[in-house]
């Protein structure tokens, strides 16, 4: 799905309607037994379960209806069958069917209270992953984004794309963590970085920024059990005049670079520190810079990509998917490794997952465009 310049990876969608159907079903299999078997059988007995499941998917008066249905029912089935019992399995339906409709009830409000968390999670999402225009001048860039807890919607990784005096620069990285818990530390990542973009013309300086930005959450916000909280990041500046990209690697996968008709994996020659880690191992940053010509494809991405696994447990070959792939505009692309990500896992992505797509376009196509 593409939304805000985003698309955002799905899962498949649930049972559908058959499933909300499916305590009609049962009452209407029930009564055909009932109907066309011996009494000693006792098929009526199990009109109470059409009630009971109606509760866990239906509102509370289409549940009310439903047992009133299957109390009707069971009288029918003692106008056939006198000695069935009626009156002791009529209670049972209406003592289900009161149960199932305040079963109903509470589903609802747990229903409405989980409704507002998205909302709320929502909002943070759109404060760590703000929406973005689709294109900087001769630059354009789609993203995509999926939290492995699909319920919070929101998760530790992260990005942002801002236009500068210096060039459009980008930032990807991935908290340590999963869920509610990482949003924090990415936030405090991401709004040092929508500063410090502007402010310092070295991307040295940014990754400072950013390490000091981690810390500071971090002790402030100390993470549950031993483990220290650090984060992987990738910077990128794509001078206005193109021609090369400068790239500062904290710890995150190397981004792919498709052009020319062959592929290229970024890699840094001295990898940059992880954040909130600089004080601990030094901050020594280096910049890596690249030739990039236009039309050229930079797909930079979370490490949730490159370790979706099939169900016999081999990762997902990003870097050989990426070769197989033609120089197709970012929007495309994206889409195409949504879909071949969903069949490669069989729908079970278990990380959250973060990609920028990034084609290089001269100044004569972004004008033509």
């Amino acid at each position: 799905m593409i939304e805000s310049g985003r698309p955002r990876l799905r899962r498949r969608p649930g049972p559908g309607r058959l499933v909300r159907l499916s305590p009609v079903i049962l009452t209407v299999v029930i009564a055909a037994l009932a109907y066309n078997t011996p009494p000693d059988m006792a098929f009526s007995r199990l009109l109470p379960a059409a009630p009971a499941l109606a509760a866990a998917m239906w509102p509370v008066l289409p549940t009310v209806l439903l047992g009133t249905v299957c109390l009707f029912l069971m009288i029918g089935l003692s106008l056939v069958f006198p000695d069935l019992g009626t009156w002791w399995t009529a209670a049972g339906i209406i003592a289900v069917t009161v149960a199932a409709a305040y079963g109903s009830h509470l589903r609802l409000q747990r229903e409405r209270t989980l409704f507002q968390v998205r909302l709320v999670a929502d909002a943070a999402q759109q404060v760590v992953l703000s929406p973005m225009p689709r294109r900087f001048g001769g630059i354009e860039i789609e993203a995509l984004y999926l939290a492995a807890a699909a319920e919070a919607r929101i998760g530790g990784d992260f990005y942002e794309v801002v236009d500068t005096p210096y060039g459009v620069r980008l930032l990807i990285g991935d908290v340590r963590g999963k869920g509610l818990p990482a949003v924090g530390a990415a936030a405090a990542i991401v709004n040092a970085f929508r500063e410090a973009a502007y402010d310092e013309p070295d991307m040295v300086d940014i990754a400072r920024r950013l390490d000091v930005s981690s810390t500071r959450y971090n002790a402030a916000f100390p993470p549950e059990g031993p483990t220290e909280r650090f984060a992987t990041a990738l910077l990128v500046e794509i001078p206005h005049e193109g021609g090369r990209i400068g790239i500062l690697n904290c710890g995150h996968p190397p981004p792919l670079l498709l052009g020319g008709g062959e592929l290229r994996v970024l890699e840094t020659a001295t990898p940059s520190p992880l954040l909130s880690l600089a004080e601990l191992i030094g901050d020594h940053y280096s910049v890596d810079t690249f030739d990039v010509a236009p039309g050229d494809l930079l797909l930079l991405y979370t490490d949730g990509i490159a370790e979706a696994r099939a169900r016999d447990g081999e990762f997902f070959p990003l870097t050989d998917w990426m070769g197989r792939q033609s120089p197709s505009p970012p929007r495309e692309l994206l889409a195409d490794l949504h879909r071949d990500l969903l069949h490669y896992s069989k729908g079970r992505l278990d990380d959250d997952i973060a990609a920028l797509a990034v084609r290089l376009n001269g100044p004569g196509d972004a004008e033509s465009r």
